[in-house]
This record gives C-alpha cells, structure tokens and sequence, in this order.
C-alpha cells in the first residue's frame, strides 16, 4: 500500500514535521508499506481557487499539478494536522480543495495535535470535509496532547486500519 503522510501547518516552528517524522519512522518499519511524506510547507499552493475550479479537463497551476500525481497514486492518506482555535489550519483545507478525485474511495487517517485536546476538535472538523469528498476516513485518530508523542503501538493501530481498509477494498 503506498501511503501518503500530509504535513497540515505551514507556520514557522510548527509541530507537524515532529509528528510526521514519529509516523513515518513506524511505517517505515512495516513492509507492506511505501510511504511518502507531503510537507504543505514546500508545496507552495496557491491560495485563492479560481471560480468553478476544478472543471472538467482545466489544469490548475504549476505547484497544484505537481502536487496531484502525489496525491492519486497513494492508496490511503495520513493527515497530521494541528488544531487552532477548534478547527485545523487553513493551509489544510486549501490544499483538500485543489483535489477532488485524489481522494475519491481512499481511506485517510489521522494524527492531531494540539493543548489538551490534543487536536480532537481538528479531526472533528476534518471528517465531514473528507466525507463530502467521498474520502473514507479510518480508525480512531492519534492525538498528541500537550505535543507529547505516543506509545509506538498507537501508530501500529492507526497504519493497521489503513492497511486492512486498503486490502478490504482490493477484495
């Protein structure tokens, strides 16, 4: 299964390469994974859609065409994304929005972070952006309260529904 970690915060000392690097370090482990980290920070999409973006057969811009083939050849998705103020960034959503087929059917997953809530309330608002895109969002999502980095087996659990969602859908 070929997985896909998106980096959601762009902000200068964020926590999200952290967290994205923990994650990948245990995927990497695994051989029934190929993972990819997509840091938002480098892919520099544009922030304003153009009115009726996507239409069928329009291209978008430089960054959001190079971004694309990333996005459809990975077979599931991990979104680790901070929470501010209850929700989760704005670069987050603008790069969900550049896309539409790329998550049509693919399982996504995610890991929060954030104070107490460490990040829930981002996931919260996450699932039902994912759900109007068709995406099939998976597995109880690591949350990292107070930035704290989790037991190795959260993550076991998290790659797990990924691969099991991936492999029921091949059947």
């Amino acid at each position: 299964m070929r997985l896909a970690i998106i980096i959601g915060s762009v902000r200068q000392g964020r926590f999200g390469p952290t967290a994205a690097a923990w994650l990948h370090a245990r995927a990497c482990r695994r051989d029934d994974l190929d993972v990819d980290v997509i840091d938002l920070a480098e892919a520099w999409l544009p922030t304003v859609l153009p009115a009726g973006f996507p239409a069928r057969g329009v291209t978008g811009p430089p960054a959001v065409e190079h971004l694309r083939p990333w996005l459809a050849d990975a077979d599931a998705f991990v979104i680790v994304t901070p929470e501010y103020n209850h929700s989760f960034p704005a670069s987050l959503k603008n790069a969900i929005d550049w896309y539409h087929e790329e998550w049509r059917g693919k399982p996504v997953a995610f890991v929060a972070y954030g104070e107490a809530s460490g990040g829930l309330r981002a996931v919260e608002q996450l699932r039902p952006v994912f759900d109007a895109l068709d995406a099939v969002c998976v597995g109880e999502p690591v949350t990292l309260p107070f930035h704290r980095i989790p037991p190795d087996s959260s993550a076991e659990r998290l790659l797990d529904a990924l691969e099991k969602h991936h492999r029921d859908r091949q059947l």
